[in-house]
């Protein structure tokens, strides 16, 4: 039978046909004689998997619950904690509460005008309980402002009984359960556009019209991440004929550092397209860093080859950047020279970075990447050996034997790179691959 709660001063409700005894003020029951276990209501496994616990906010709770827990139909034991007031709630609100019941009458905090402001303080104390609002019969249009406000329903407190209770408990738990997954979905929408604007910031179409070389390229965010790192690459074609190709690295992981590599990409693709190369450039793309970045101590790596029109020459620059690799028609891949390049974007206020010549040849294919690429771990388990630009030439030269190029390449490089991690890698890994198949 229901177990009646409503505001009177009624004998111990009946719980399970059980005698229950009345609550004290705190919300425990006197001591008494222990129950035999067979007359223990049995604790059914519920939809949630647990037991609920209902806190009640009232100024008389004593006068209003008479049990320390109910039993409703489907099984589920709602356990009752009771608080005279916000103070006191505040102290009993632990994770395992999963319903607030607050008697809308309860005195406002002391300034406040509102006369929900009770409601709106227990909302912002707890944002991730369902609560139910208590009033009379007589109010309902404040219940109603109360479920706009944030509550998940109202309850008449002269209507109130036991089964009404444990059944407006469930279903305002489940719907807090909804609202705070659709809530999270929204989010996780909103996160997966603003992820995709970034990723086309970072991940542009190269501008090669006119160019015989073809392009191939991979992106890899690390684990720790959703969708994006700081690892960033362009590649265009200037008027000239030229083409120009860039990989970077700002340090850290995150949605700061992705928005930073934005900047530098497209702030490179303007400077080159003005004209600028080599020291000039970069000394250019440290203002903006420097004028861009949270911290001082943000910092990029950068790596710019141009590229000759004729195809067969190019120009390097490294700002702490991991040398590129070459692979020429009949000859093993290679790093390109890497000595006396420069520090990177953002360490030193004054820096340099020469442009060093290299040739290329006639048939070749040029692999630029992040140090993701060389910084997964290899061997057994637990062992700090790293992959390391040897070892990631090593695997090159293997793939190359077997015959792979351009995009099968770039996939099994970054495949591999990860079995021998064990798994994903840590670090963002960004690869590009500009090919030349002419004598």
């Amino acid at each position: 039978m229901p177990v009646p709660i409503a505001r009177q001063r009624a004998s111990p409700a009946v719980e399970n046909g059980q005698a229950g005894p009345p609550l004290h003020p705190t919300g425990t029951a006197p001591p008494s004689a222990p129950t035999p276990a067979s007359q223990e209501a049995p604790s059914a496994p519920s939809a949630y998997g647990t037991d609920l616990t209902l806190l009640v906010i009232e100024d008389d709770p004593a006068a209003t619950f008479t049990v320390p827990s109910l039993l409703d139909a489907a099984g589920t034991r709602v356990r009752i904690r009771t608080a005279r007031n916000l103070t006191e709630a505040e102290r009993l609100l632990t994770d395992d509460v999963h319903c607030i019941l607050l008697d809308l009458d309860l005195p406002a905090p002391e300034g406040a005008d509102d006369e929900l402001a009770t409601l709106r303080r227990v909302l912002r104390l707890a944002p991730r309980h369902a609560v139910l609002a208590l009033t009379a019969e007589t109010d309902t249009e404040r219940a109603t402002e109360a479920v706009r406000v944030g509550a998940q329903d109202y309850l008449f407190r002269d209507e109130l009984d036991g089964r009404q209770l444990s059944r407006a408990i469930r279903y305002a738990v489940e719907r807090k359960r909804a609202d705070t997954a659709q809530h999270k979905l929204a989010e996780s929408r909103l996160r997966a556009q603003e992820n995709a604007r970034l990723e086309r910031g970072l991940l542009p179409k190269p501008l090669l019209e006119g160019s015989n070389l073809r392009f191939a390229s991979r992106y890899r965010p690390g684990r720790s991440r959703a969708l994006l790192g700081g690892d960033f690459y362009d590649t265009v074609r200037t008027s000239d004929g030229t083409v120009h190709a860039m990989i970077g690295d700002v340090c850290g992981h995150g949605p700061d550092e992705a928005a930073l590599g934005v900047e530098l990409r497209i702030a490179w693709r303007a400077l080159t397209f003005a004209g600028l190369c080599g020291d000039e450039l970069l000394s250019t793309l440290q203002q903006v860093l420097e004028h861009e970045r949270a911290s001082e101590e943000i910092f990029a790596t950068l790596c710019t080859v141009d590229i000759a029109p004729d195809g067969r020459r190019a120009g390097l620059c490294l700002a702490g950047h991991p040398a590129p690799l070459i692979a020429r028609s009949g000859e093993a891949a290679k790093l390109l020279p890497y000595e006396n390049g420069g520090p990177a974007l953002g360490l030193l206020p004054r820096a340099r970075w020469p442009r060093r010549q290299v040739e290329l040849g006639g048939s070749w294919s040029l692999m630029m990447y992040t140090d993701g690429l060389i910084e997964g771990r290899v061997g057994p388990p637990g062992t700090k050996q790293r992959l390391g630009q040897d070892g990631m030439v090593e695997m090159i030269n293997r793939q190359l034997a077997a015959g792979l190029s351009g995009e099968e390449l770039l996939d099994a490089a970054v495949t591999e790179v990860r079995d021998l991690n064990g798994g994903e890698l840590t670090d963002d890994v960004a690869v590009l691959l500009l090919d030349r198949d002419r004598p």
